[in-house]
C-alpha cells in the first residue's frame, strides 16, 4: 500500500497554499454528492511515479488541481479525488517523473538553428560543401546563408592541407560566390566564414588578432575563413545588422517563430523548464509580452546577456521579475564568458594545451570587467553564471566568488559556473564551500570524450575533465542540461550519459566519474530547481507544486543499461495541462 499524502488534512493544507504558493489554491473546490470532497481536475494513475521527494519516493498515481499537485498515492486512495469532470488518463505502466529542467542551453539558440542549416549531422568538410551548395541553388543574391553545429573532430583523415584542422574556404567559397556564408562552430565559440562574408566583414591579410580572438592564416597570410572567438565578431555583426534590418512585424514574426520551436522542441524532449543562458532586454521584452498573453510554451529562468555594465546598471532593477505570468518567466540572472571552448583551443588553461603548445586558451573578459558585473549583480539581487571551462577560467571565477561572498557570509548567493568542464582537484572542494552552483551538461562528457584527451594530455583529462563524482562526494550541487543548440536538448541522452559515461563507440570516458541513477535524476530535476531558488515550486512531484511532469516509456533509475537508449517520452504536461502527446494515453472523465 502506497502512503497517501495528506488525505486526512488535506484541506488544511490547501488553505496554508493559497497563502504561501504564487498560484492559489480553489478556494471554491467541487461538491461530491456525498461529502462535499475535493476533486481533481486530472489524474494520472496506473503507472510508477517517481517523485524525486525522499519523504515519498514513489506512488501509482498523482492528482491535480488548478495547476499544482494535490495527492499522490496508490491507485485506490487517489480514486476518491475522481469527480464528473475530472480527466483520468490511464499511464498503463509507464513511469511519470518531475518534468525535466533544462540547466543550461539557449532558448532562442535553439529556436533559431531550427531555422538554419543543421550542421550536427556533417561528418566532413565535403559534407558542408554540399549543404552550403543546395542552399545558395535557393538563396537570393547577397542573402546570407546561416548554419551551426559543425564540429572538426566528427571529421575523418582528409589529403587536404588543413589550417589549425581546418581547410581553406575556397571550396565553400566556389559554391556560394554570390552569398556571404556564416556557419558556427558546435561549440558557439568559432565560425567558418566563406570568401564574400570575409571580405563584407573587412577581415583581409592586414587585419591584425583582436584581444581573445585569433583569424587562422594560410601561410601567405590570407584568412582561412576560421575564425576562432572574438575574431568571428565583425561576421556575426554582419548577419546581426541584416536580421535588424527587418521590419518590425517581420522580427516579431520571426521571433514568435524562434519561441515556438523552441517550445515544441523542448515539450518533445520532457522538458518543463529552461534555463536560458541568457538574451539581451529587448528580447526579454519580448518573452514578458508573450508571458502576459500566456504564450510562453515551457517555464523560463532568463539570464541577461549581451548588455553592457552600464545598461546593467541602470537597468538590472527595473528587470528583475520573479515568476512572471504565473511562473513562466523569472529573469534574476546575469551571463558572462571567462573563456571558450575546449573545442576551439579557447578554455583558459593553467598549462598549455597538449596538441597546441604554443596557447594556454583565450580568456574572453577582463577580471576587472567581471568584477564590475559580479557587483552590480551583489547589489542588485541577482545571480551570477560564469561560462568557464578550462582550469583557469574556473579558478579566477571562483576567486572572485569568493570575495563577493565574503562579504555577507549569512548571504545565499548560488552564483553559478556554467560547464566547468575542467577543474583543478583543489578547487572541487569550494564548490560545496561556496555554495556555487556546478552547471554542468553530462552529454559533453560522451561527446567530447573521443578528442579531449588530445586537448589535455591523458593525465590532465583524468584528473580534472568532467569531475561529477568527485563533485557530488564533496556535497556540491549539480544541475545537468545539454547546452542546446550545442547539443540536441535531449534530456534522457544527457542522463544516459551522467551514468554511463559511454561514448559513442560503446567505450566509457573514465567511467569512475558516473553518477547514480538517482544522483542523475535530481540533477536534472531538484538539482536545477534549487539552482535558481525554485525548489519550493518545482523539482518534484511534492503535493502543492507545480504539476510540470514528463512521462516515459520505462523506468530510468531500474532499466538495465543497454535498454536506457530505447526511452522515450510520452507526454509532458506543464501546470498539468498536456502540452506534449507522443500517444494517445486513455483518457477517461
Amino acid at each position: 500500500m502506497f502512503n497517501i499524502r495528506l488525505i486526512v488534512i488535506l484541506t488544511v493544507f490547501l488553505a496554508i497554499t493559497a497563502l504561501t504558493a504564487c498560484q492559489p489554491a480553489q478556494q471554491n473546490a467541487d461538491v461530491d454528492d456525498n461529502d462535499n470532497a475535493i476533486t481533481a481536475d486530472r489524474i494520472l494513475t496506473n503507472g510508477t511515479i517517481i517523485t524525486v521527494d525522499s519523504s515519498l519516493p514513489e506512488a501509482q498515481s498523482i492528482a491535480i488541481k488548478d495547476g499544482r499537485i494535490l495527492a499522490l498515492g496508490s491507485a485506490e486512495e487517489i480514486d476518491a479525488f475522481v469527480g464528473e469532470s475530472t480527466d483520468v488518463i490511464d499511464l498503463d505502466g509507464k513511469v511519470a517523473i518531475p518534468g525535466f529542467i533544462e540547466g543550461h542551453a539557449h532558448f532562442l539558440g535553439l529556436g533559431q538553428a531550427l531555422m538554419i542549416l543543421d550542421l550536427v549531422p556533417t561528418r566532413s568538410f565535403d559534407d558542408i560543401i554540399t549543404m552550403v551548395e543546395e542552399a545558395a541553388k535557393n538563396a537570393s543574391p547577397g542573402e546570407w546563408i546561416v548554419g551551426r553545429g559543425w564540429h572538426q573532430e566528427r571529421w575523418g583523415s582528409s589529403n587536404e592541407l588543413l589550417y589549425d584542422g581546418l581547410p581553406h574556404h575556397r571550396k565553400l567559397s566556389a559554391v556560394s560566390p554570390d552569398n556571404p556564408v556564416m556557419l558556427i562552430h558546435a561549440s558557439g565559440h568559432a565560425v567558418y566564414a566563406n570568401e564574400m562574408a570575409l571580405a563584407l566583414a573587412g577581415i583581409i591579410a592586414e587585419s591584425s588578432d583582436p584581444d581573445g580572438g585569433t583569424i587562422i592564416r594560410d601561410e601567405t597570410g590570407d584568412a582561412t575563413g576560421y575564425l576562432r572567438q572574438a575574431a568571428s565578431n565583425p561576421v556575426r555583426k554582419l548577419v546581426r545588422e541584416a536580421l535588424d534590418s527587418l521590419s518590425e512585424s517581420e522580427q516579431q514574426q520571426r521571433f514568435e517563430r524562434q519561441v515556438e520551436l523552441a517550445g515544441k522542441e523542448s515539450l518533445k524532449h520532457g522538458v518543463t523548464s529552461f534555463h536560458d543562458m541568457g538574451t539581451n532586454l529587448a528580447n526579454i521584452d519580448r518573452l514578458k509580452k508573450l508571458a502576459d498573453e500566456g504564450q510562453l510554451p515551457v517555464r523560463l529562468h532568463v539570464a541577461i546577456r549581451q548588455e553592457t555594465n552600464e545598461t546593467l546598471r541602470e537597468k538590472a532593477s527595473e528587470y528583475r521579475m520573479i515568476g512572471y505570468g504565473d511562473g513562466f518567466l523569472t529573469v534574476r540572472a546575469m551571463k558572462r564568458a571567462i573563456d571558450g571552448a575546449l573545442g576551439t583551443h579557447g578554455a583558459w588553461l593553467i598549462s598549455p594545451y597538449a596538441d597546441k603548445t604554443d596557447t594556454s586558451g583565450l580568456p574572453q573578459t577582463s577580471l576587472e570587467n567581471l568584477r564590475e558585473t559580479a557587483q552590480i549583480a551583489f547589489d542588485n539581487g541577482y545571480q551570477l553564471n560564469t561560462h568557464a571551462i578550462g582550469d583557469r577560467g574556473n579558478r579566477e571565477v571562483m576567486n572572485l566568488y569568493e570575495s563577493f561572498m565574503g562579504k555577507d557570509p549569512e548571504s545565499d548567493l548560488r552564483w553559478r559556473i556554467e560547464h566547468a568542464q575542467t577543474l583543478d582537484p583543489s578547487e572541487v572542494p569550494r564548490f560545496a564551500e561556496l555554495g556555487v552552483i556546478a552547471s554542468m551538461q553530462g552529454v559533453h562528457a560522451t561527446s567530447d570524450g573521443p578528442w579531449v584527451p588530445y586537448r589535455l594530455g591523458m593525465v590532465r583529462a583524468q584528473q580534472k575533465a568532467y569531475v561529477w563524482r568527485s563533485l557530488l562526494d564533496e556535497g556540491a550541487t549539480i544541475c545537468n542540461g545539454t547546452d542546446a543548440p550545442v547539443e540536441s536538448i535531449s534530456a534522457l541522452e544527457s542522463y544516459i550519459a551522467s551514468v554511463t559515461r559511454r561514448m559513442a563507440d560503446g567505450t566509457q570516458f573514465f567511467p569512475e566519474q558516473v553518477m547514480d541513477r538517482m544522483e542523475a535524476l535530481y540533477s536534472y530535476t531538484l538539482g536545477c530547481a534549487k539552482a535558481v531558488f525554485d525548489e519550493d515550486e518545482l523539482g518534484s512531484l511534492t503535493v502543492g507544486k507545480r504539476a510540470d511532469i514528463a512521462v516515459l516509456n520505462g523506468n530510468l533509475l531500474t532499466l538495465p543499461e543497454d535498454e536506457l537508449t530505447g526511452l522515450e517520452v510520452e507526454m509532458t504536461l506543464v501546470g498539468g495541462e498536456v502540452r506534449f502527446a507522443k500517444t494517445n494515453l486513455e483518457m477517461t472523465n
